[in-house]
């Protein structure tokens, strides 16, 4: 696996991975009827992931690489259940509610990923970071202000675990060096089409929709997927807490895009919505020149 000992080059990957995370709620409003098709879309993504990651591995390492799920540990269970937890409830939340209001619920990662990581790995967080995300949260309550209907709540209760969710699986990336972190990531693919199989076969449910759908669901795998492997080979040399701070720009590109009339989707954002995603892109900016002018080396703690 690449690994990226830097800061400085480390914080642009885990940028973009953010930036492809962002077109998941674009793709998401493309598709036909997705609240009724909730388990075959999960089965649909996790299993283009799943394939993805594993195709990946035997052309990185050969016929071996399966060896790497007997190395994976309790970390990588963690991480990938965690993650797969999240991939469930996205798609719960984001067709409960509006685009925004899912994604504000992602960008309170930075909080729970702080928690678990000072309690579990000792991480402390240093005062840029603390600014950081004091601005982003300053951010996140402007647009919450905006976003009080009752029909909201599901959508945000299911926001809220799929935030908590990938701060478990941020977290345990820098648990243990050693875990395979892309079998990490696969193991959270088999996780969605393990649960979603069981409920689609439960409720008598067909496995594939339609082809267009079905297209949809790769589409927003492979997305995932590619953004996951970046954000992987990042996590080398970015405490947890920070790792998702920077991925927020899933949050900013995901409002904008399903915005943007050039896609068609038009979902309009309010104005307390504009206003908190500019602070949350201040809160990405001033850490990331932080760390440019930082020049010290960030260890595996």
């Amino acid at each position: 696996m690449i690994e990226l000992r830097s800061p400085k080059i480390s914080i642009p990957v885990v940028l973009f991975a953010g930036l492809l995370w962002s077109f998941g709620p674009l793709v998401v409003r493309y598709m036909d009827n997705p609240q009724l098709v909730p388990w075959q879309y999960i089965f649909g993504r996790g299993l283009t992931i799943f394939i993805l990651l594993n195709l990946y591995l035997f052309f990185e390492e050969g016929k071996n690489f399966y060896k790497n799920y007997f190395k994976i540990g309790l970390s990588g269970m963690i991480g990938g259940s965690g993650l797969g937890v999240a991939m469930i409830t996205f798609i719960y939340s984001i067709t409960n509610t509006s685009a925004a209001v899912t994604l504000l619920c992602l960008a309170a990662m930075p909080f729970f990923t702080a928690l678990l990581a000072f309690l579990f790995l000792k991480e402390k967080i240093s005062l840029n970071v603390w600014i950081s995300i004091v601005i982003a949260t300053a951010g996140i309550l402007i647009m919450a202000l905006g976003n009080t209907s009752e029909k909201s709540l599901i959508g945000f209760v299911f926001g809220l675990t799929a935030s908590i969710g990938f701060s478990v699986f941020s977290v345990t990336l820098r648990w243990r060096k050693e875990t395979p972190k892309f079998t990490t990531v696969a193991f959270a693919g088999f996780f969605c089409v393990f649960f979603s199989s069981i409920a689609i076969i439960t409720k008598d449910l067909v496995f594939f929709s339609s082809s267009y759908n079905g297209t949809l669901f790769s589409l927003h795998g492979t997305l995932v997927c590619f953004g996951l492997i970046l954000y992987s080979i990042g996590s080398k040399a970015i405490p947890a807490a920070e790792l998702t701070l920077l991925s927020l720009t899933e949050v900013i590109g995901g409002i904008f895009w399903v915005w943007l009339p050039l896609f068609g989707i038009n979902e309009v954002p309010t104005t307390n919505t504009i206003i908190g995603g500019f602070f949350l892109f201040i809160s990405i900016v001033y850490y990331s020149l932080i760390m440019r002018w930082n020049k010290r080396y960030i260890a595996l703690n």
